[in-house]
């Protein structure tokens, strides 16, 4: 069966493929099993490679009791993995492995040093000052470069282990150079603390006496400032003018209080008094003793009169003189009730007197705290610098004994720990004797299998005639340009001889001259025998609408024809332009990816495509002045797109019209149908513009314009294609008969 054509009469043979394999098949395992033998014999002349890894855990090397004082648990230094890298690095670095070279002695190691010795000639060169002497200048580092081509160190993804791996043909060897890597590593991680807490302990040592003598300083400072501002520290560390101050102001209050009671108690006795109301009931008045035994004589007396009324008159002598001592009790009682009175009212004025010197003496001590106030914001500042010199001396002192002490007592934990020290390995690594010659086996036989095929598909033994099979007429009306697909040889570049006067001619106007390329006429040929083919064939073919002149009709004859590019002849100018436009719209709406390239010369069709938009189009394009995909525009009112005529001078976009025919084929390839709108071109001006796969259409508003008639007689006297009538009417049909544009119901 065949599966696939090579050519225009041959096809594959598969089944002769795997015949040719079965015949072969002796000689393909003989084959196969040779090289397999090669290759076991090679494996096994090869000296076997041992490796041997070391795996080291980064980890804080700090305990609970040794972390410092002033370090958290959640602060101990946990490397990332750029940290984690770096490690690595150090690890791979040429001090660290010079020092174990030294400290294995591996220059005297013959496989080490084997790339070190020197040659004759090279030992004979050096003698006579020629070139370096190698003995003492290289031998250092070929030894070197020997072991950091037998080391791999790397990280293991998401962890803080890394592996250290020496490869070597001695396992022993390889064992110890992976520990001694590993150990000359923790080792350079306690030296770099140790010199680090040397370091430390040294810059602290002199910094510590410095700071000492600031902290003296800025203590006497304190103490001076405070002598002589006369800053006394009384209770609860207040000033001393502050705390009288306050407790001033707490004895005028009280004063105060005093003054306002005895005003208020002389002003009640002295309204009594004027009032002639009796006195003995007023608080200031019976507080005085004296009154207090008045009142009681006065109430005895009192008694008297009323148990002696009830026996004797009024007028008796006992009963009188007893009103007469209770009327001289009333009297001494107010009598006393004045002198409560001037007593209440020196007390007032004695207040009085105390609450003026208190007001003096409490201004005196205001000032006297104000400038205590002053002068204690410059005693605190003093007294900050002096506390922060203290606490700076203190931290200072506790780590100079936290490094004199580890240094002292030579703790110094990495960190780093090694978790898994190399073993001698047992197994190589390389050569596996037995997977490599089973790949080998493998290999060897699709390969010979591959030469076998290839020899009998040149040989053309797996060849076979193609099967001979009549066209289909469906496919020669769908596809009967199929010869554009033919590739077009470069057209040789035209320079017009003059530049065009005038910007309305087309552009096509210059294009003279170009010869028919032989492609071409080929083409013609077997475009001749399809259609013939196609006459011939026993299948009814569908039919093409002929002789329809309307927009619809043109898309159909263009869709059907699959032609690569169409271009349109507009003999009435921009009038007959608008129809070309309509063409294209329809052809966008029945999904056809089409490009309408403006040629007329008056860039009228982009302007009316654009929304009379200036934008660059194939002016700029053949002045190599634009890209396609800045000439290119999408249609406003459809899913057409356009190359305007462009902005750049017309004439002198003609020089370069040598390059016109390579930008439409270049059009042809990106787009289903190219549509040219070439104005009123001329017959020679439309024989370089038409090429394989295009039809040649001509717009007609007025079948009557004598420029039409012209032309398409002009078309047809010139033996070009048939042209498609393009006309906007639907009910009169046009067609050409002869060169002439006749009416048709």
């Amino acid at each position: 069966m065949p599966a696939s054509s090579v050519g225009n009469d041959v096809d594959i043979d598969i089944g002769a493929l795997f015949a040719s394999l079965w015949r072969n098949k002796l000689r393909i395992l003989v084959g196969s099993l040779l090289l397999t033998a090669l290759a076991f014999l090679l494996m096994s002349l090869v000296s076997p490679k041992y490796r041997a890894e070391t795996r080291i855990l980064i980890e804080t090397g700090e305990s609970v009791f040794t972390r410092p004082a002033n370090q958290q648990a959640d602060d101990r230094p946990v490397l990332d993995q750029e940290g984690i890298k770096s490690q690595v690095e150090l690890i791979g670095s040429s001090d660290l492995l010079k020092r174990v070279i030294v400290k294995l002695d591996l220059a005297k190691n013959p496989e080490l040093s084997a790339g070190a010795e020197p040659s004759a000639l090279s030992r004979l060169f050096g003698a006579v000052g020629i070139g370096n002497n190698p003995d003492e200048e290289t031998r250092d580092d070929y030894i070197l470069q020997s072991v950091r081509d037998r080391l791999l160190v790397y990280n293991v993804a998401a962890s803080r282990v890394i592996v250290i791996q020496f490869s070597s043909k001695d396992p022993a060897l390889a064992a110890s150079v992976a520990n001694a890597i590993a150990d000359e590593y923790v080792a350079t991680q306690q030296s770099a603390k140790s010199r680090a807490n040397t370091d430390a302990a040294g810059w602290l040592q002199p910094e510590i006496a410095d700071l000492s003598q600031r902290v003296k300083d800025a203590e006497a400072k304190v103490a001076a400032y405070r002598g002589s501002s006369d800053l006394l520290i009384g209770q609860n560390n207040a000033v001393l003018a502050t705390q009288q101050l306050s407790e001033l102001s707490t004895e005028l209050s009280r004063v105060r209080a005093n003054r306002a009671a005895s005003e208020a108690s002389a002003q009640s006795v002295r309204a009594a008094l004027a009032k002639g109301a009796p006195v003995e009931t007023l608080p200031a008045v019976m507080a005085s003793p004296l009154i207090q035994r008045l009142r009681e004589r006065q109430v005895q007396l009192n008694n008297d009169i009323a148990d002696l009324s009830a026996s004797l008159l009024s007028g008796h002598p006992r009963i009188r003189a007893l009103r007469s001592q209770l009327a001289d009790l009333n009297n001494q009682i107010r009598l006393e009730a004045r002198k409560v009175l001037g007593s209440l009212e020196a007390e007032a004025e004695t207040a009085r007197l105390r609450e003026s010197q208190l007001t003096s003496s409490l201004n005196e001590l205001k000032k006297q705290s104000s400038k205590a106030g002053e002068e204690e914001v410059e005693l605190r500042a003093l007294e900050r610098e002096a506390t922060a010199q203290r606490q700076l001396l203190e931290s200072y002192l506790t780590r100079y004994r936290e490094a004199s002490s580890r240094t002292d007592r030579g703790y110094l934990p990495a960190d780093a720990r090694i978790f898994s020290r190399a073993d001698r390995p047992i197994e190589p690594y390389f050569p596996k004797k037995i997977p490599m010659t089973i790949a080998a086996f493998v290999a060897s036989l699709l390969l010979l299998s591959i030469i076998t095929l290839l020899r009998a598909l040149f040989s053309g033994q797996a060849l076979r005639p193609a099967a001979n099979t009549q066209p289909v007429v469906a496919e020669a009306i769908t596809a009967p340009v199929a010869v554009r697909d033919i590739p077009e040889p470069a057209r040789p570049v035209v320079e017009a001889a003059q530049p065009m006067a005038e910007p309305v001619a087309p552009l096509a106007a210059d294009i003279h001259e170009m010869p028919e390329e032989p492609a071409v006429s080929e083409a013609k040929e077997q475009q001749a025998e399809l259609d013939t083919s196609a006459v011939e064939a026993p299948a009814e073919a569908p039919a093409i609408p002929t002789g329809h002149s309307g927009i619809a009709n043109v898309a159909t004859r263009l869709m059907a024809s699959g032609a690569a590019r169409a271009v349109v002849v507009s003999p009435e100018g921009d009038e007959a332009s608008a129809l070309t436009i309509l063409l294209v719209r329809e052809l966008a709406d029945r999904g056809v990816r089409v490009i309408l390239v403006d040629m007329t010369g008056s860039g009228e069709i982009g302007r009316s495509m654009l929304d009379d938009k200036n934008l660059p189009g194939i002016t700029n394009l053949l002045v190599s002045e634009k890209h396609f995909s800045d000439v290119i525009h999408p249609d406003h009112y459809s899913q057409a797109e356009i190359i305007p005529l462009g902005n750049h001078d017309p004439a002198k976009a003609m020089q370069s019209v040598g390059r016109l025919p390579m930008i439409l084929n270049a059009l042809q390839s990106a787009y289903d149908l190219v549509v040219v709108d070439a104005g009123p071109a001329t017959v020679v001006e439309l024989k370089h513009l038409l090429a394989d796969g295009t039809e040649l259409i001509l717009g007609v508003v007025d079948p009557d314009d004598p420029d039409v008639a012209a032309t398409a007689k002009a078309v047809y006297d010139a033996k070009l294609l048939e042209p498609e009538l393009l006309t906007p009417f639907e009910k009169e049909h046009l067609r050409l008969d002869s060169g002439r544009i006749v009416r048709s119901a």
